[in-house]
């Protein structure tokens, strides 16, 4: 699909979803999401920031600062799952698949341009105590999206 033609298939959302998993609370977005950061805005004090992704590799710059962004500004683990591989358009897709901490530090290893499995671990102890010494977002304004 031609990215002139999404609105023929798709329709933005009308509220966020949090998951509570095992004890984490996971916020999952589609990668146009990761340019729009008032939508990924830790309100709800999530853990995770996960974004499943179709990020073609000409913008690849941007996949992995704007990553490496929403887990700063939200103080959260942020993931991004991206596909490789040449699409139906003659799209190129890099993969660039990466996980970063609270900080903004990749804790992850890429095998970039082709398809691999990476288990990361992540620790919740790790989101409180930077949270608890680091309490910016206890600073965030108190806006609504509408």
């Amino acid at each position: 699909m031609c990215i002139r033609d999404r609105h023929k298939t798709y329709s933005k959302g009308t509220e966020r979803l949090i998951v509570d998993y095992k004890g984490w609370k996971i916020c999952p977005l589609v990668c146009y999401d990761l340019r729009f950061p008032v939508w990924a805005r830790n309100t709800e004090d999530y853990d995770l920031l996960l974004y499943v992704a179709n990020w073609p590799k000409k913008r690849t710059s941007a996949w992995d600062a704007l990553l490496k962004a929403r887990a700063i500004e939200n103080m959260s683990y942020c993931v991004g799952v991206n596909r490789v591989g040449l699409d139906g358009n003659d799209h190129q897709y890099s993969g660039h698949s990466a996980v970063y901490d609270v900080l903004g530090e990749q804790i992850s290893t890429n095998d970039f341009e082709n398809e691999f499995i990476e288990t990361v671990s992540l620790t919740k102890e790790h989101i409180v105590a930077t949270r608890g010494h680091l309490k910016f977002l206890q600073d965030r304004d108190r806006f609504q999206l509408e």
